[in-house]
C-alpha cells in the first residue's frame, strides 16, 4: 500500500530504457566532442564516426519504445509534496527530452547522409546497412550540408543542457525536505523503498515490435527498391574474340587491395567474363578482354563494401561494368610476361603495365598477374578524400586466372 514515505517506482521495462538511452546519451556527446577535433585522417577517425552514427540510431530506436512503453504504461504520479510549477516544469523537461532524443539523430542522419566533407555510408555496428535519407543525392549542397551540420550541433549543446537541467532537479528533490524521485528510477531500492508499480506493465510487443518494425523498414527499403527495379549484376559479354581458353571461374578471381585508415583492405570481383585467344608461341598477337561488372565488387569489410557503389567511387547506377584489354604482351624469361592493361572505368581510360606469370601443363594453364593502379586519375573517391588521407592512392589488383585449351 502506497504511503507518503514509499512512493510508487517506474515499471522495470521503463528504468531499463531510461538508463541504456541516458548512457548512450553521455557516449554520444563525449565521443562526438572527442571526434570532431580530430585533425582528418587521424587513426581510428572512421571507425569513431561509424560508433557515433550506430549508436544515434540506437537511441532513435530506443526512444521510439520509450515513447510508446509510457502511453501504454503511464509514469508514477510525481511526489504529493512537489508544487504544480515544479510538476510542470518536470512534465516539460521530459517532453523535452523525448522530443530531442528524436530530432537529434535524425539531424545526425541528415547531416551524414548529404555531407560533402566524409561521403561515408553508415553501417549499424559493422553489420547491418543504414541507407542515407530519401533524395540524399539531390540534396547535397554546401547550404543544406551547412543548415544540417549547424542544427546538429545546437542540438548537441541543447541536449548537455537538457542533461544538466534533468540532472540538477532530481538532485535537488534529493536534498530538498522533498520526497525524493530518484529512487523510483533505480532498481533494488538503492535511494529508499519503493512500492511496485500500481498497474501490470503491458504493450511489450507493441513498443519493441514497433521499434524493430522501423529499422527493418528503413535497412529493408533500398533492398526491396533494387529487387523491383531489376538492378543486378548482368554484363555483355566478350563475344568479338574466338577464344582458344575456356576459364575455370570458380578457381580464378580478380582482387584488388590497399590502405584505409591505416589498415589494410581486401576486395574482389564476383561477376565477370573473359575471352582469351593466346598462343604461347606467339604472345604478341595474343587478344585479351575483360569485363566486369562493378556491382559485383565485395569488400573485406561491409563499410567498404558498402561505399563502393556511390557515385564518388565505382558509381555503379551510371557505369555497371568496366572493361580491360591486355595489350602488347611480351615474354621475360621462361615463364613471366609483361603486358599493357587498358583498363576503361567511369568513361575514364588508362594504361597501366601488367605483368604475370603463365603455367601451362598440357592443355591446362594458370595464370597470376598484378598491377597497380592509382585513384586520381580514376575519379576515385576524390570528393571526400582527395589527398589520399584515409585511403592510399595506390590500388594493387591481382588475378588468377585458371583455364583449359579449347579444341
Amino acid at each position: 500500500m502506497t504511503t507518503a514515505t514509499q512512493s510508487e517506482r517506474y515499471t522495470t521495462v521503463a528504468i531499463i530504457l531510461h538508463w541504456l538511452i541516458a548512457l548512450a546519451i553521455i557516449l554520444m556527446l563525449a565521443g562526438g566532442w572527442y571526434m570532431t577535433n580530430l585533425p582528418d585522417g587521424a587513426p581510428g577517425q572512421y571507425e569513431l564516426y561509424q560508433l557515433h552514427k550506430s549508436v544515434g540510431i540506437t537511441i532513435l530506436l530506443l526512444t521510439i519504445t520509450r515513447i510508446i512503453w509510457r502511453v501504454m504504461n503511464p509514469p508514477p504520479p510525481l511526489p504529493a509534496d512537489m508544487n504544480e510549477q515544479e510538476k510542470t516544469a518536470s512534465h516539460l523537461v521530459h517532453m523535452a527530452f523525448y522530443g530531442l532524443m528524436i530530432v537529434l539523430p535524425l539531424t545526425g542522419w541528415l547531416y551524414s547522409s548529404v555531407s560533402t566533407r566524409l561521403d561515408v555510408p553508415t553501417v549499424l555496428y559493422g553489420v547491418l546497412s543504414w541507407p542515407d535519407v530519401p533524395y540524399a543525392e539531390a540534396m547535397k549542397t554546401g547550404l543544406i550540408n551547412g543548415i544540417a551540420n549547424t542544427s546538429h550541433t545546437v542540438l548537441a549543446i541543447l541536449a548537455v543542457g537538457m542533461l544538466a537541467l534533468h540532472l540538477g532537479g532530481a538532485i535537488k528533490h534529493e536534498l530538498s525536505a522533498e520526497e525524493g524521485v530518484i529512487k523510483r528510477m533505480l532498481p533494488g531500492g538503492l535511494f529508499g523503498k519503493t512500492n511496485a508499480p500500481k498497474s501490470k506493465s503491458r504493450g511489450t510487443l507493441v513498443a519493441f515490435g514497433s521499434a524493430i518494425a522501423a529499422l527493418v523498414f528503413v535497412t529493408g527499403t533500398p533492398s526491396v527498391i533494387a529487387a523491383l527495379s531489376g538492378t543486378g549484376t548482368a554484363f555483355a559479354a566478350n563475344d568479338d574474340i574466338q577464344a582458344n581458353w575456356a576459364i575455370d571461374y570458380d578457381q580464378s578471381e580478380i582482387r584488388f587491395s590497399g590502405i584505409h585508415d591505416g589498415n589494410d583492405y581486401t576486395g574482389t570481383f564476383n561477376s565477370w567474363d573473359a575471352a582469351i585467344n593466346f598462343d604461347p608461341d606467339k604472345p604478341e598477337d595474343a587478344t585479351v578482354a575483360v569485363t566486369v561488372s562493378t556491382v559485383s565488387a565485395r569488400a573485406s569489410q561491409k563499410l567498404y563494401t558498402d561505399s563502393l557503389p556511390s557515385s564518388e567511387w565505382l558509381n555503379v547506377g551510371a557505369f555497371p561494368t568496366a572493361t580491360v584489354e591486355i595489350l602488347d604482351i611480351s615474354g621475360v624469361g621462361d615463364r613471366g610476361y609483361v603486358s599493357t592493361a587498358r583498363l576503361t572505368l567511369k568513361d575514364i581510360t588508362i594504361d597501366r603495365e601488367f605483368q604475370f606469370v603463365l603455367d601451362i601443363e598440357g592443355d591446362s594453364a594458370t595464370m597470376v598477374g598484378q598491377a597497380i593502379l592509382q585513384r586520381q586519375p580514376l575519379n576515385l573517391g576524390q570528393d571526400s578524400d582527395p589527398g589520399a588521407d584515409w585511403v592510399s592512392e595506390d590500388v594493387t589488383v591481382d588475378v588468377t586466372v585458371v583455364a583449359s585449351r579449347l579444341e
